[in-house]
Order: C-alpha cells, then structure tokens, then sequence
C-alpha cells in the first residue's frame, strides 16, 4: 500500500484542487482577494503543478495489468487525439453561451450552430476523448483509474452544465439555444482550413512535447 501512497495523495489534491477554488463560498471569495484575473492565474498555474505532479506520481505507482497491452491500443491516442485537437480549437473559436464561453467574435446563432452542433461543450468532449484513448493505450490499474476519473469528470461535468444553464437561462431560453447542438455528434465535424490547421498544429506539438514532458514517445511503431 505504502507503493500507492503518493498516487492516491497527489491524485485527492487534484481532485480537491479542482473542486473547492470553483465551488461557493471559496470562489467568490477568492476573486474577491485576488481579483479575477489573479483568481484565473493562480488557479491555472496551480491545475498545472498538481497535474505535472500526478503524471510523476502515476509513472511510480505499482504496475497491475488492467486492460491488455495489444499493440493495436497503442494506437487509439495517434488516432483519436487530432479529433480531440480539432474539437477543442474550433470549440475555443466560437462563441458559446451552452458551456464555457469561448472566444469566437460573431454571436452564437442557434440556426446556426457551427461547432457547437458537434459539441456544445467542446473542451469537456476533447477531454472525454482524451482520457479513453490514452486509458487503452495505458491499461495498468493507476492509468485506468486516472483516466477513468477525467472520462467520468467531463461526461459528468457535461451533465451537471447543462442543468445550470438551464436554470440561469431558464428552459424555454435554454432549448431554443440548444435545439441544433449536442453533447457529442461527430456528423457535423467542422472541416473547414483554420481551425484544421490549428487542430494539426496542436496535436504535432502534443507529440513533440511528449517526451521531454512525460518521458514517453506516444508513437506506436
């Protein structure tokens, strides 16, 4: 047990890192000390120590063999990841009142729902798709359980935004904006040069970055 220690602390700091800073009475009075801008700053930089931290910590735990290593899942995070890549950057480029807000300048217009009929909650859907691809490619007991909680996280967060939404929007407000979106419908993927080329760009960096960060090479061959 005492192998598993350090996993399962970091692993509960980052659970707790991300659940009290966002929750009230914490946040508000947070961004009342800090200020906004300071409450975001802190927030992100703290999200990136422990989750360097748990990567560490998960690369030490004991290994026990969950899912078996086949080659061929190996290769589910080179497939899924530009789709995760390309949803999250073009999810980033658009206005979106459903979800996180997103950056795009043209209002969201539920006739039209661009990328948000993929996903209207884009950044939640690359991390869905994130975690299960790289939970079949690491199939030991600490990976599955680590990518596992990321999986449920964001397809739980999925469902507990809506709810919100709908309670600040109200129902009627909230189904005239979501009638043409989804929380995941890959035939509306959008194709189009910029958010393609960013998705590309995203994911090479991914993979460059993988070994100096993580200390692995992500290719399969």
């Amino acid at each position: 047990m005492a192998d598993w220690f350090e996993f399962i602390a970091v692993l509960t700091l980052f659970m707790a890192s991300h659940m009290f800073p966002m929750r009230p009475p914490m946040r508000p009075w947070l961004i009342t000390k800090l200020g906004l801008r300071g409450y975001f700053i802190s927030y992100s930089v703290l999200s990136l120590l422990v989750l360097g931290w748990l990567i560490v910590a998960v690369s030490r735990a004991p290994f026990v063999e969950i899912i078996p290593q086949w080659q061929i899942l190996r290769w589910a995070p080179i497939m899924v990841m530009p789709l995760a890549c390309l949803i999250a950057v073009a999810g980033m480029m658009a206005q979106n009142p459903l979800s996180f807000g997103g950056l795009g300048a043209t209002k969201f217009d539920p006739d039209v729902p661009g990328m948000l009929a993929v996903s209207r909650h884009p950044l939640l859907a690359a991390m869905a798709l994130w975690a299960g691809a790289h939970m079949l490619a690491n199939g030991d007991l600490a990976h599955v359980i680590l990518f596992g909680l990321f999986a449920g996280f964001a397809v739980m967060g999925m469902v507990l935004i809506d709810r919100r939404k709908k309670r600040q929007l109200g129902q009627g407000e909230w189904h005239r904006l979501a009638q043409g979106t989804a929380r995941l419908n890959l035939r509306h993927l959008p194709l189009t040069p910029v958010p393609l080329g960013i998705a590309v760009v995203v994911f090479l960096v991914l993979i460059a970055l993988h070994q100096p960060v993580i200390g692995y090479v992500p290719l399969p061959w």
